[in-house]
């Protein structure tokens, strides 16, 4: 090992000079402009944001919820953690000639034979990733040039450096390098004896290090390129999952009302955002997955999530620096409007149904960032759909949607002799019936099935009655925070007064609420349990059991976005409607964490639809290509939107949609 001050010397140092002063001056303004955000304290629970980490960096465990541009991310990927190691050895090497990790013994052995396999296999799945945007085009990756070429001249770059590397170890092979090691590197051996056998050491040396100084200015080029280009994802990736918000996903951070230092509520500009939501948008990666699964974007509405993600990060670019000389200044443009794509059209067509966040690859939270902004315009400026307006005053005076009275709550049941938690305190659960299951006539038939099926099986439950309120989850989504708050303590005030413990939902919506954002307001219950868990607990343990008398059947199971990708219950329901002699269950094309949501969520019930194609005719079609005799679902907002889908495509007298608890009532 020598330090010889030779053109291989200084080539390296002006590789290492030049792109350290470019590349950090460009990062240390991307640093500056994350701290733009504000603070948002994300370092404790270190075990557990090592292991999410270890899964979603390491593994790339959600990149293969698409296997094969998976397997192809995954194999750059994890190859390009050995050939870095080569690409350490080449820096040194360059300015100590001669040196090497072989000191590492057989360790070193196996690296550089594991470098020499990857370098192939990098280049099939660089050519598989081209082959994709180029003649096989998934609609996904249909985002016009600008993001085409910025993906395929990292697809070439990274091709030339696996081919530089390649040439590099077969002129070392050649040459008798003691970089060469033959029985270490199979490939550059093969590529050495077809390729180079009449080449001379001398001229294979020199090959050797013309592939070398390609391997280097490739990788140092990498490095000012990548803050200035989408591919940033490369270094915000893993920081984005180790700093990711560890609370349950069916979540939003409440905001503290009787703080007087806040002068707003919500976003409305950039330095809003956390700096967590600004380094979301650093680790996008323009790939597309979660439009593919987003019911807005696959609808044509003006929502798309990938959009978003790239308009508020060009916002950032647009206002940052005159926010870093002076962050007290008037942007120049607002953060919500025309200018910069982020439209009030963009952010009510949000379901919050999460697919984006769940197909997301990186961590990003979309959904988080517009009820953000959802608060800002609600509760800040008042803007909002003219029908929303009348649904929030409805919630104000009536404590539901509907604005139906109060004492109207429990007629549902007036016939049923179904007991109040007010008679009967000790009762084990109590079925929060939710504002669907107590006033909209079809979902109603929902809690009458229900209370079928919880006084067969001998379960000890009551309702609230006349004492239930609205649980604010809508209204929260809506960007209404105040008032969600307040009807979030109104019924947390009636629920620790009768000592509530265990709960039963018909409503995914209601649900979610009760299980996971109300610990947040101070009440947490021992349990809450969705119908559809409970429908299957008491069949295995044998409380209920079902006949034939429906006859044959073919049903299609749609899952609940605040069941599904929000609880994660996707196997109870199907294994019910399986145990249902008679009935066949068949699966809809998107299903389970993939499942389209039925277009209700995030307050969308309560909004017309009149942009695109209708979210629930989209999702209706997709189940009538099961040809099913009966649409299932575990939701009343599902129930009634598939409902008016199958009645908008005439199929009503063929097809019937039906809650899992009115399926199995009728066959107990």
């Amino acid at each position: 090992m020598s330090l010889t001050m030779d053109f291989r010397f200084f080539f390296t140092i002006a590789c290492i000079v030049i792109s350290s002063v470019l590349a950090g001056k460009a990062f240390y303004r991307l640093w500056r402009l994350l701290n733009l955000g504000k603070k948002e304290a994300l370092f404790s629970d270190f075990p557990e944001r090592l292991a999410v980490f270890t899964k979603n960096v390491l593994g790339q465990r959600k990149l293969f919820k698409d296997f094969w541009p998976g397997l192809q991310h995954a194999t750059i990927f994890w190859g390009f953690l050995i050939v870095t190691i080569g690409t350490t050895e080449h820096i040194i090497e360059g300015l100590f000639h001669g040196f090497s990790f072989s000191f590492l013994g057989p360790l070193y052995n196996g690296i550089i034979f594991a470098q020499d396999i990857v370098h192939p296999l990098i280049l099939v799945a660089v050519s598989y990733g081209m082959i994709r945007r180029m003649i096989i085009k998934p609609k996904r990756l249909d985002s016009g040039w600008d993001h085409q070429k910025d993906a395929m001249l990292i697809l070439v770059l990274t091709g030339f450096l696996m081919f530089a590397n390649m040439i590099t170890f077969a002129g070392y092979v050649q040459s008798g390098s003691i970089f060469g090691i033959p029985e270490f590197r199979p490939v550059s051996a093969w590529i050495a004896n077809t390729f180079l056998s009449g080449v001379s050491a001398h001229g294979a040396e020199q090959l050797a290090h013309w592939g070398w100084a390609a391997h280097l200015l490739t990788v140092f080029f990498f490095l000012v390129y990548i803050p200035n280009s989408k591919h940033l994802h490369v270094v915000a990736a893993g920081p984005n999952f180790l700093f990711a918000r560890l609370g349950h996903k069916g979540t939003f951070a409440p905001i503290n009302f009787e703080d007087e230092t806040q002068e707003s509520f919500g976003v409305s500009k950039i330095t809003d955002f956390t700096w967590k939501d600004i380094l979301d948008t650093y680790s996008c990666t323009a790939c597309g997955r979660c439009n593919e699964f987003c019911p807005t974007a696959t609808t044509s509405k003006p929502l798309q999530p990938m959009k978003l993600i790239e308009d508020i990060k060009h916002h950032l670019f647009t206002v940052g620096d005159e926010l870093l000389k002076n962050p007290d200044a008037e942007p120049k443009q607002m953060l919500i409007g025309e200018e910069s794509g982020i439209t009030h059209d963009t952010l009510w067509a949000c379901t919050t149904c999460r697919a984006c966040v769940e197909a997301c690859p990186v961590g990003i939270e979309h959904v988080d960032k517009i009820v953000d902004m959802r608060r800002n315009l609600v509760m800040m400026e008042s803007a909002m759909p003219a029908e929303l307006q009348s649904t929030m005053k409805n919630w104000e005076n009536n404590s539901n949607p509907w604005g139906i009275a109060g004492d109207a709550r429990d007629e549902w049941c007036k016939d049923l002799n179904v007991p109040r938690v007010a008679d009967k305190p000790d009762a084990e659960y109590l079925f929060y019936v939710g504002c669907a299951g107590s006033f909209n006539d079809r979902n109603k038939k929902i809690s009458t099935s229900l209370v079928k099926i919880l006084q067969k099986a001998g379960v000890d439950f009551a309702i609230l009655g006349k004492e239930e309120l609205c649980n604010g989850e809508t209204a929260r989504r809506a960007g209404n925070e105040y008032l969600a708050k307040m009807m979030v303590d109104a019924n947390i005030e009636v629920l620790k007064r009768h000592n509530i413990r265990k709960v039963i939902t018909t409503c995914p919506h209601c649900f979610n609420t009760l299980k996971n954002e109300y610990p947040d307001f101070g009440y947490t219950a021992e349990k809450v349990i969705h119908h559809t868990e409970l429908i299957q607990h008491l069949i295995e343990e044998g409380k209920i059991s079902m006949n034939n008398s429906g006859g044959e059947q073919t049903i299609a199971y749609h899952d609940s976005c605040y069941l599904g990708r929000y609880n994660e219950v996707y196997e109870e329901p199907r294994k019910t409607i399986d145990s249902i002699p008679g009935v066949k269950r068949v699966e809809m094309a998107r299903n389970k964490e993939k499942g389209l949501c039925c277009g209700a969520g995030g307050a969308r019930m309560w909004m017309e639809e009149t942009i695109g194609k209708r979210i629930n005719v989209e999702r209706v079609e997709e189940a009538l290509e099961t040809k099913p005799d009966v649409i299932a679902a575990g939701c009343p907002f599902c129930q009634v939107m598939l409902d008016d889908g199958v009645t908008e495509k005439g199929q009503a007298d063929k097809v019937a949609v039906k809650d899992i608890a009115e399926i199995v009532a009728d066959r107990i």
